[in-house]
């Protein structure tokens, strides 16, 4: 009997040691997600053609400092939050970029900001619209995520809690740039009754989708992340539409429409026609997709993209990555500023299709 005793003690004593050896590759596993970044700064008729060498090479030096930025955060083991935030505050901080300082008038003549940000780790989310005087809006959604119980503020009182929360203010003339102003001015004498989105010039119009009712180019910037402990990140930024009226505001802001980030499917910012990405519910069904009936992301993607979009006759495009670190950039119209840094450490920049 002592006999049986003992060897049933050797037996458990060894299964206790086999257990406590295989506890460090499971650990080593789940800390091997490698970093991905992914940014756009906004889709449209954005052609060859049409672009100067100088104009070129200043969106790819914008597009790679925002990258780099971010991946920077990832790599010393920083959150995709931070991620995301860093490089959509690269975009804001450029003339290049229809957010931020970049962004467009208003049919009054101010510049009215919307953005917007999501954390997948928990789905907690936050978005402001109609800002004017926060320098860098997903700065202020941020702020609403983790500072108060609610999800979205708009107007005077976002700018009242974005100013109480530390967020940088600034008076409205930082926002005017020459360009932008030109643009309202070449907006209201092609079309007095209509709302038509950045850059816009007659030549460039005969182009469109949709002729006097949207732009050559969608004027958004965002951000996606996957971050070494694999959560993922979304985050959004846009100065809205040239000569826009009545307060409209678009999809950025609308968790859900163009940003969202679930760390159970994926992470995604969208640009485009906005009311079309809110009547989709854009970035929300791309992660149904993925979820209830176990659709990739490229496919869910091009599916809403490349079919449900145009179906109803808008355009546009978005940015994405899931868990796994996979990327989609699908995209109906002629370009999209983009890039990503990949789980390889691999960076493109691509502008056009």
């Amino acid at each position: 009997m002592k006999g049986l005793v003992s060897l049933v003690a050797t037996l458990i004593v060894l299964a206790s040691s086999a257990q406590t050896r295989t506890t460090p590759t499971t650990k080593i596993t789940a800390q091997a997600t490698q970093p991905v970044i992914v940014i756009h700064g906004g889709a449209g008729t954005i052609l060859k053609s049409q672009m100067t060498p100088e104009k070129e090479e200043a969106y790819k030096a914008a597009l790679t400092k925002a990258l780099r930025a971010g991946y920077k955060v990832l790599q010393s083991g920083g959150t995709s939050l931070d991620a995301v935030v860093t490089a959509v505050n690269v975009m804001e901080n450029s003339p290049l970029f229809n957010a931020g300082k970049g962004a467009v008038f208003t049919n009054e003549g101010k510049n009215e900001m919307d953005a917007a940000i999501m954390d997948g780790s928990n789905l907690k989310a936050g978005s402001v619209a109609g800002v004017t005087t926060i320098k860098n809006p997903v700065n202020a959604a941020r702020a609403v995520m983790e500072k108060s119980e609610h999800v979205m503020m708009a107007g005077p009182g976002a700018e009242k809690f974005a100013a109480a929360n530390g967020c940088e203010i600034v008076d409205p003339s930082y926002f005017y740039t020459e360009d932008r102003w030109k643009g309202l001015q070449r907006a209201k004498q092609q079309d007095s009754l209509k709302s038509i989105l950045d850059h816009n010039t007659p030549k460039q119009q005969a182009l469109l989708k949709q002729p006097g009712n949207n732009d050559y180019k969608y004027g958004t910037v965002g951000s996606v992340a996957l971050d070494k402990s694999g959560n993922l990140a979304a985050a959004t930024s846009t100065g809205g539409m040239t000569n826009k009226r009545y307060g409209r505001i678009g999809d950025v802001p609308i968790i859900g429409a163009g940003t969202y980030a679930d760390n159970n499917t994926c992470a995604i910012s969208c640009t485009g026609w906005g009311e079309f990405f809110i009547r989709l519910v854009m970035a929300k069904s791309i992660s149904d997709r993925m979820e209830l009936t176990k659709t990739p992301l490229k496919a869910a993607a091009d599916e809403m993209v490349m079919k449900k979009l145009p179906a109803l006759g808008g355009d546009g495009g978005l940015i994405a990555v899931d868990r796994q670190g996979n990327i989609a950039m699908p995209f109906n119209t002629a370009g999209m500023y983009r890039g990503y840094i990949d789980k390889t450490g691999k960076m493109v920049i691509e502008i056009y299709k």
